[in-house]
């Protein structure tokens, strides 16, 4: 191999020895921007010149993105993915990445072009967190078309630095003003999520077999987005213990329309517009800010820790797969540091140990040099 780099960009020279004994130097430059790269670039490179000089074999056209956004979408996104995870997908793809990268082949994406990408969408003013989400879906279709063998070579990047997460939530009495302003059966759904944490898909498709009045236990085990009845984030289902409060509410709230807690007058799945308005009319009738149903997941979480909840607990009531997320909560508990630093307490005090007349003085030490 005889890879170089000059002026921060590798090359690749080669002396390549025809059939007719015919010898040519070869020097390109790689249009993947790392050795490891480049040194694929320079084997692709020469078995091209041996199938170019025998017949033998006819170069393989690489695919553009556009062209492999449909195989993408068909054999990974629909089969892998949760339907809100492949609307996702769908839409960085055709709002994003094909007017970025749509006419390239896919073995001419390297680090340079994603670099200049980001750099474009910084300037452009989308948020890092954004950014990473565009680039994730990019390399997974890099990382797809190599498992297929359409080419040898995923580039790394390195993720933009996010910044912790702004959080925002109502206050305890703010949450009140909210469940008194919402009107009919929406108070109901706005208790329940306040005093559950569920999703605003999880609380479409909460069932009333889901619901044991006896134990006060309530099994999520279902979502629904756009009409589509799926199961929750990361395929995990949990147990949510009920309050006093969410068993008083859903017990005046049964009906008889149909399997569904929440639904409309003839028993079908509520869909993502119909319960924006209601939640609009709440939150505008209580004299407080915007307010969404995903803040209401917000809102319950914070005031457990606020409460003193267990971090592991707030954790399995969330369905958080990782505790990293449910630790945005955790600055959140008044007494977490004042009780970590009273654990240090001995169970006598300091005095005990120095007697009321050894207390510890200076030794003055001469000088002998």
């Amino acid at each position: 191999m005889t890879v170089r780099k000059r002026n921060k960009k590798y090359l690749v020279d080669f002396w390549f020895t025809h059939p007719d004994g015919r010898r040519e130097r070869i020097r390109k430059a790689s249009p993947v921007d790392s050795r490891r790269g480049a040194e694929q670039y320079e084997r692709e490179l020469q078995q091209r010149l041996l199938d170019g000089s025998t017949g033998n074999q006819k170069e393989v056209k690489v695919p553009t993105l556009k062209e492999f956004e449909a195989e993408f979408m068909e054999n990974y996104a629909l089969a892998h993915n949760k339907p809100s995870e492949v609307t996702a997908k769908r839409t960085i793809l055709r709002h994003h990445l094909i007017p970025s990268f749509g006419d390239l082949p896919l073995d001419r994406i390297g680090k340079r072009e994603i670099k200049q990408y980001r750099g474009a969408k910084l300037k452009a003013g989308y948020n890092p967190k954004t950014i990473n989400n565009h680039v994730a879906v990019l390399r997974r279709m890099l990382a797809e078309a190599e498992e297929l063998e359409i080419i040898r070579y995923v580039p790394s990047v390195r993720r933009l630095p996010v910044g912790p997460a702004k959080l925002d939530f109502l206050s305890f009495e703010e949450a009140d003003r909210l469940i008194q302003a919402a009107d009919g059966e929406w108070r109901t759904m706005v208790l329940v999520a306040l005093k559950t944490g569920l999703r605003q898909g999880e609380l479409l498709g909460l069932q009333w077999a889901d619901i044991n009045f006896e134990t006060g236990q309530m099994q999520v085990s279902r979502s629904v987005f756009r009409g589509q009845v799926g199961t929750p984030k990361s395929n995990r289902g949990r147990s949510v213990p009920l309050c006093d409060d969410v068993l008083e509410a859903l017990e005046a709230h049964r009906h008889r329309r149909g399997p569904y807690v929440f639904c409309n007058g003839k028993g079908r799945l509520l869909t993502d517009n119909l319960c924006k308005a209601p939640l609009i009319r709440a939150w505008k009738g209580a004299g407080l800010r915007p307010v969404s149903w995903h803040m209401l997941r917000h809102t319950f979480a914070s005031h457990l820790v606020m409460k003193g909840a267990h971090i592991r607990a707030v954790q399995d009531l969330l369905g958080h797969s990782d505790i990293r997320v449910t630790m945005r909560y955790a600055h959140l508990s008044p007494d977490v540091a004042r009780d970590a630093v009273q654990l240090l307490n001995s169970a006598a005090p300091f005095g005990h140990y120095l007697g009321t007349n050894d207390r510890p003085k200076l030794q003055v030490i001469e000088n002998t040099w």
